[in-house]
Order: C-alpha cells, then structure tokens, then sequence
C-alpha cells in the first residue's frame, strides 16, 4: 500500500509534481517518507471531469488575461507605426518624440514598481488586478482621444500605471492559487499567454488597415479596443477566490480553508490535500515573519552567495531587453523599411505572424526547460542570436548600399529565425529561473530588483533605438552583434545550472554544500518538534471509498534529529537564522496543526 503523510511539509514554493511525489523523499512530522506509489492512484483525474479543477483553472484563466492584456498594451503601438492615419495625426513621429511615446508606458510603470507590492498585500491581489485593469481601460480611452502626441504619452503613461498593478499581482495569484500539481504549468503558460494578447493587437491593427482607409478611427479603434479586455477582466476578477496565503497572512483562515478545500478537493476541508496545502502556507508565512525581521534589500548584496545570484539576476533582466528584441518588436516598422518593404499591408502581415510564431515557440520552449535543462537553452539562445544578428547585419547592409533584393528578402526571413533563437529561453525562463534561484528570505526583493532591471532597460532601449537607428542605420546592428557576444560570454562564464534541483539544493550552488546540510539540520529539527507535539501514532488507516487503505507511519521518538546541531546554522548568509530561533515558529504552526486535527480516519471521496 502506498504511504500518505497527512500532513506533508514540502519547501516552500518548490515544484511538486506526481513525479516528484513518487520518487522523493519528503519531510513529514516524525521523519522522512518515501512515496514509492503513484498518490494518483486514489485521486481524481486532473481535468474538466474534476469539478474542483475545473472551476479553479477557470479562475485562473481569468488571472492569466492580465498577461494577454499586457501583451496588447505593450505591442500595440509597434502595430499603430504601420497605420498612414496614425503617422499622418501625429505627423510621422520619429527619433526622440517616437522614443518617448513608447517609453511613456514604461515611465508610468516604474512610477508605481516600489509601490505596487504594498497595494497587492495591503489591499488583496484581487482588488489590486481589478484596480490595475480599470487604470489601464481609463488610458485606453484617453489614447484613443489623445488630440496630440503631449495627451498620447500621458495616457501611455496612465496605462504604465495600471500594467504594473495587474503583472505584479497576478503572477503571485496564480501561484498562490493553482492546484500544487499543476502550479508549474499554468505559471509557464502565464508567461506565454503574453503573446496572446500581441497577436491580437497585431492583427486587429492590420484589420483597421485594409478596412478604414481613411478614417481616423484606423489608429483609435485599436487603442480604444485595449480597454475591452481590461473591463472584463476588471469586473470578472472580483468573483474568483483570493489568495489562501494572503488571506491567512491576514488572520483569515477559515475562508483560506474554505477556498483550499472548495478548489484543491471538491469541498472537503478535512480532506489531507486541504491539510497539506494549508500546512505549507502557515509553515512559508511563519519562516518569512522571522526572517524578514533581518532582512532589506541591502542583504541581496552583502553575501558573496547572494552577489553571485543577483550578478545572474540583473544581468538576465538587462540581456532580456537589451539582445535586440527591443529594436524588432518595438521598432519593427522602420526595421522593415529599412530593408525595402514598403507596402504597409505587408508589413502589418509581417508583424502579425511574427507574434502566432513567437507564442509558438515561447510554448514549446516552456515544455522543454525541464528536459533540456536551463544552461543549455540559455546558451543555445545567446548563441543563436549571435549568428542570426551577424547575418542579419550582413544583409542589411547589402540591402541598404547596394540595393540587393535577394539580401533584402533574406533579412526578412531573418526575422523569425531571431525569435525563434530569443523565445527558447528568455520568454519562458526569465521569472522561474529567477525566482528558483533566489532563496526564500530574499526571492519577492530580488525578483522586485529584476523586474526594475527590466523596466530600466524597456524604458532605455525604447528612447534610445529610434535615435540610433535614425542616425546610424543598418550600423546599429554592428553594435547589438557586439553586445550580443558580451552576453553569450557572460551567460558561460556566469550562469547556473538547476535543473532537477530543490529550491534548498540550489543553495549549495551559489553558498556551498555545507548550507544544504545546514538547512536539513533545521528541517529535522521542526519535523521532531512535531512529532512529540502530534499524539503518538504508529499506524493510522485512511479509508478511500472502494476499500483502499492509505497507511501512513510516523517515526518514534528515538529517531535521529538535528538538535545537536541546532546552531549549524548562525553564519551570515540568507540562511543566517540560528537554528533554535525557530522553535516558538515551529511549536506555533503545531499548536494550529493539533486543534485540526481528524481523530478518526479521513473518507477521500474527493481523491476518487
């Protein structure tokens, strides 16, 4: 019979997979368990046939609209450059004006980076996504309506405003809120779903095209659209649950149980999946109150394991923005002018299935990150932006001195093969690489610092590109290819490999082994706290409907633990805590355990 602890006690935010609970050795109150049979065994299938999972990935599909909707915000004005009514209102703005209506957006973002964190956990991140999508529909509206390109920035910025709220509160929602199995899915989808919503501003731009010759509302319609999506999900946002973390960080527990037994098992909040989630959420808030005591953004620098981390950090946020995506997919219309396409309905045909191609790849990419592994994709990626940028650099320029038709061509074909080199690993591995990488005590500060990297570099690459492009030509090219070897030579000399690693194993990459054995001296520590505090219990049965009997064992009190060792852990670092300061947090998150917990066997008709 398989082993089911029933109350588990995973790391916090690491990937759980079957495959991870069939072949790991997990921590549970009392010792180690090794889960040697599949658990999907005795639980129902993962899909619509599910009700619980079937109404949460309809939630979640609502949250992840926040991605698509980013993606139309942020695209739509490389789809409006090709559009004769847009150029001729604003009377074809170039170089600086152009550079600073594309970095309005990104100007307003950064305005609100320090202050969208404290709205998301003050507030709740539902009414933080609703907010952001009614900020961004208002700009929406007054970008349709803009009289000049003065009124046109202004509402980019507005939308910068409301594009910041929605990014930083939905990915979290979806990762607080999706079933465990599932998280890492549906957390690469949401990055993808991006270019979801920049097909559909390409094409939407292409359709005003070849119908509104003429008209004003060529370039208005598409602005004016962005607020559609917005609405919805503005409204729509309101009815799904909220985060159970956030609500037990705010003393809520009860409706964080509620939601966790409505949406993880079909409404039975004694079921031990409900126990299991809610322990990993007391257990993560515990670990975070006691550390975020010592900790400010000065601690991402201080340590020569955290330097070696935020040196990736900053470096793939910059690189993510900075390998000359930024001066194709925001300035794809001179790009193509460049090199001889002149027609505007090809060039709006162009941009268009560059995006269908791009969210492609980016899916695909996402499937392969735990095959593949992370170095190598990166590496291949660098590598192959290198080669595509030196022949596209090549073709420019015959193109451009010589007029040759066939070099032209070939610089358009150029176009995908970069995206395709690009997608295979900045699009799906610049968060999850990211956030795997920093420990837990720093991962929202340095993900935050990431996320300002990369509105920095958004916002200097769109200022920048038209200058450059309008003085130099086809030799802006020369400069990326330099840029582009810099970074596949950093990325080699630098970056890490995680693949197959926990979030604690990936410590020992950055602050040596010693801070992985560190760090399981304090698990056996909390895990034989536990056990004396749990009533003894040397084989309990969980009955399944049909006759199937879970056992589950726990260890007795003469099982080994770590309190000889309880200071191994006083060093500096992010793993600086002394290990007996987590007793109080330890004998806590049990005393809530213990007035949970079923004194008699648990009916798993939700696993059935």
């Amino acid at each position: 019979m398989p082993q089911l602890p029933l109350f588990p006690s995973f790391p916090p935010h690491s990937p759980l997979s079957w495959r991870t609970l069939q072949k790991s050795s997990i921590k549970v109150p009392g010792g180690q368990i090794e889960v040697i049979e599949s658990l999907i065994s005795v639980h129902s299938p993962l899909t619509i046939s599910n009700p619980g999972i079937r109404n949460l990935n309809f939630c979640l599909a609502l949250v992840i609209l926040a991605s698509a909707v980013n993606g139309y915000d942020s695209s739509v004005l490389n789809g409006l450059q090709i559009l004769p009514e847009f150029k001729k209102h604003f009377n074809s703005p170039d170089g600086s004006t152009l550079g600073f209506m594309s970095a309005a957006q990104n100007f307003g973002g950064l305005i609100m980076l320090p202050i969208a964190p404290y709205v998301s956990d003050g507030i709740g991140r539902r009414k933080t996504l609703s907010i952001g999508a009614f900020i961004i529909a208002g700009g929406a509206i007054l970008q349709a309506l803009s009289a000049n390109v003065g009124h046109f920035i202004a509402s980019r910025g507005l939308i910068g405003l409301g594009i910041t709220l929605i990014t930083n509160a939905a990915p979290v929602l979806t990762t607080e809120l999706a079933y465990p199995t599932q998280r890492g899915s549906i957390t690469a989808l949401y990055n993808t779903v991006w270019y979801f919503g920049s097909i559909i501003s390409a094409w939407v731009c292409y359709a005003t095209l070849r119908t509104l010759t003429g008209s004003i509302w060529m370039w208005r319609l598409p602005c004016l659209f962005q607020s559609v999506p917005a609405v919805f999900m503005g409204i729509a946002v309101l009815f799904i649950p909220e985060s159970p973390r956030w609500l037990t960080a705010k003393g809520r527990d009860q409706e964080a149980i509620a939601i966790l037994a409505k949406y993880h098992a079909n409404g039975r909040e004694r079921d031990p999946l409900v126990y299991f989630t809610y322990g990993q959420i007391r257990e993560a808030l515990a670990i975070e109150r006691q550390i975020n005591q010592t900790t400010s953004y000065l601690t991402l620098f201080k340590s020569a394991g955290n330097l070696r981390r935020m040196r990736i950090v900053l470096a793939l946020g910059f690189f993510s923005q900075w390998s000359g995506n930024g001066l194709v997919s925001y300035y794809l219309d001179p790009v193509l002018e460049n090199v001889g396409v002149s027609v505007a309905s090809t060039r709006a045909l162009i941009n268009g299935g560059i995006q269908i191609w791009c969210l492609f790849v980016a899916v695909t990419a996402a499937m392969l990150v735990d095959k593949v592994g992370r170095r190598p994709l990166f590496l291949m990626s660098n590598a192959g932006m290198v080669v595509v940028f030196i022949c596209w650099t090549i073709t420019t320029a015959l193109w451009t001195t010589q007029e040759n038709r066939p070099a032209a061509n070939a610089s358009i074909a150029m176009i995908p093969i970069y995206f395709l080199t690009y997608s295979i690993a900045y699009t799906p591995m610049l968060v999850s690489y990211t956030v795997e990488i920093l420990p837990y005590s720093i991962r929202a500060r340095g993900f935050a610092m990431m996320n300002l990297t990369v509105g920095i570099g958004i916002t200097t690459n769109q200022f920048v590109n038209p200058i450059a492009l309008k003085a130099l030509g086809w030799k802006l090219d020369i400069v990326y290819c330099c840029w582009l070897f810099f970074e596949l030579v950093y990325i080699f000399l630098f970056l890490v490999e995680t693949k197959g690693k926990t979030l604690e194993e990936t410590a020992a990459l950055f602050d040596g082994k010693e801070v992985v054995q560190n760090i399981e001296n304090v698990g056996n520590e909390a895990a034989h706290q536990r056990g004396h505090r749990y009533r003894p219990m040397e084989k309990t049965t969980i009955v399944a409907d049909g006759g199937m009997e879970l056992a589950m064992s726990r260890r007795d009190s003469n099982t080994r633990t770590a309190g000889s060792e309880e200071n191994a852990i006083g060093g500096g670092g992010v793993y600086g805590a002394r290990a007996e300061s987590r007793n109080s947090t330890n004998a806590s998150i049990t005393k809530t355990f213990e007035a949970s917990t079923p004194s008699s066997p648990v009916p798993l008709k939700s696993w059935r």
